[in-house]
């Protein structure tokens, strides 16, 4: 089985197992008691401090270890703008942050706060003008992730930082992605990162906060990690946490170099194999293991089943893997095809003999894949040079795959109104519009679901 699913969770590094194997036995005691045992856990406790915050590029007492990445934004979030209240209640976010940062946005907004969310081009990227014009008296905190978790997209942060800090407002960046490969470029304020992205333990989350940001933990606290993460530490898993961290780090200007050969193999090859795939993400400014592709008419849940059956464990922001059948944010954010999308993110060390097997695969497991679909004959009412297909009740991709095969019975300058309920259509039609090159007229109102108007141009 190949595992290309790193960006999810990385395999647990064999330093890490180590680590955490040995540390059992000597990090097990409380490590705020003055005994020889406790003085032994505290001991290792304080040595992955000293060594988190040297890869992370900051002090050892900015640094906390938290219950999960997750954990770590959520504080983070929370701190930053609880201590900055009197500045104002205004937050700024990428459209494509993750989740977590959006959740806790949600969770502010509700509070009565005010969020701005700053767009991204169709390669995934913030302009960092977006984040200037955002700016206001009241901002209390702006958050960008360092490299976008679905697309591999790498955003601007040491720009948007410093945009930040002129205006005096601090930047939470979200490293959980591109830690592992070295620290965050630029003058951040706070940083949040995830072990088991970068081959740690589950269950560890890293926090730092800079010396002079204002921050109020919320919530019940202890004297426990600065009193920003409450609770008994797991002194065994952060140190393997940080282990892994040191020794990917190591490997990691070596195995870029690989990654990265082995995913532009995969980005220039995938639309030569297979027809009607869009490529999306920055082409350069990007992780070096991650290669994310959207192929129309294809139903990704059952695109990734089957590839699972050919032995490839690979991920999906389609909506059509989505118990809400809603498009992932991020692609939606970014404008691009969200049917049938895969993303491969490559762990290190994945062999270059199971990238190429996966090349031979997928066209064929594509293919399958649309060919079981079979595209149900459309509901079709001619109206002068107009189409109208009611796909009224159908799941992504039928909406798209019912628009092609019409499509050809409309002359140059005629038109075709797609009818559907499934908020999917709102980003595959016009996806679809740009890839093949026809004009996307725009959505109306309909008696029931929306109308999507394409004219064909050629």
């Amino acid at each position: 089985m190949a595992y290309f699913d790193a960006a999810s969770a990385s395999p647990l590094h064999p330093v890490a197992r180590q680590a955490l194997l040995a540390s059992l036995d000597e990090g097990w005691a409380d490590p705020a008691r003055l005994y020889r045992e406790g003085r032994k856990a505290r001991m290792l406790l304080d040595a992955s401090r000293e060594a988190a915050a040297e890869a992370v590029g900051c002090r050892a007492d900015e640094v906390v270890f938290t219950s999960s990445g997750t954990r770590a934004v959520h504080t983070g979030v929370a701190g930053a703008l609880a201590g900055r209240r009197r500045v104002g209640r205004h937050l700024i976010v990428s459209s494509v942050e993750h989740s977590s940062v959006l959740h806790s946005a949600e969770v502010f907004e509700a509070d009565g706060g005010d969020v701005t969310r700053v767009p991204v081009d169709r390669a995934g990227a913030v302009d960092p003008a977006g984040y200037a014009d955002a700016l206001r008296a009241d901002t209390a905190l702006a958050c960008l992730q360092s490299a976008n978790h679905e697309v591999g997209t790498v955003q601007p942060v040491a720009e948007v930082a410093e945009v930040c800090r002129a205006a005096g407002v601090p930047l939470l960046v979200d490293a959980a992605q591109s830690l592992g490969w070295g620290p965050v470029e630029g003058d951040w304020s706070l940083l949040a990162a995830s072990a088991h992205k970068w081959g740690g333990p589950s269950g560890v989350g890293l926090l730092a906060v800079r010396k002079g940001v204002r921050f109020a933990a919320q919530g019940a606290v202890d004297e426990r990690e600065s009193g920003r993460a409450p609770g008994f530490e797991n002194i065994p898993a952060i140190v393997a946490a940080v282990a892994s961290l040191r020794a990917v780090r190591a490997e990691a200007a070596r195995e870029a170099v690989r990654l990265r050969e082995l995913t532009e193999r995969i980005r220039a090859r995938v639309p030569e194999l297979v027809p009607d795939v869009e490529v999306v993400g920055d082409a350069v400014r990007r992780l070096p293991g991650i290669v994310t592709f959207s192929c129309l008419y294809v139903d990704g849940e059952a695109l990734l089943h089957e590839l699972d059956r050919a032995g490839f464990s690979v991920s999906s922001g389609s909506s059509c893997t989505s118990s809400t059948l809603t498009p992932s944010h991020v692609l939606k954010a970014m404008g691009v095809l969200s049917e049938g999308n895969v993303r491969v993110s490559l762990p290190p060390g994945a062999a270059e003999e199971d990238v190429e097997r996966f090349l031979a695969v997928l066209p064929e497991t594509v293919a399958g894949v649309r060919e079981k679909l079979g595209a149900p004959a459309p509901t079709t009412a001619v109206r002068a040079e107009e189409l109208v297909v009611d796909s009224l009740g159908k799941r992504c991709p039928i909406p798209v795959i019912e628009l092609a095969k019409v499509f050809g019975r409309v002359p140059v300058g005629g038109t075709v109104r797609v009818l559907s309920d499934d908020e999917a259509a709102r980003l595959d039609i016009p996806a679809w519009c740009e890839m093949r090159g026809q004009e996307y007229v725009g959505e109306e109102p309909a008696e029931r679901g929306t109308a999507y108007v394409v004219r064909r141009v050629s």
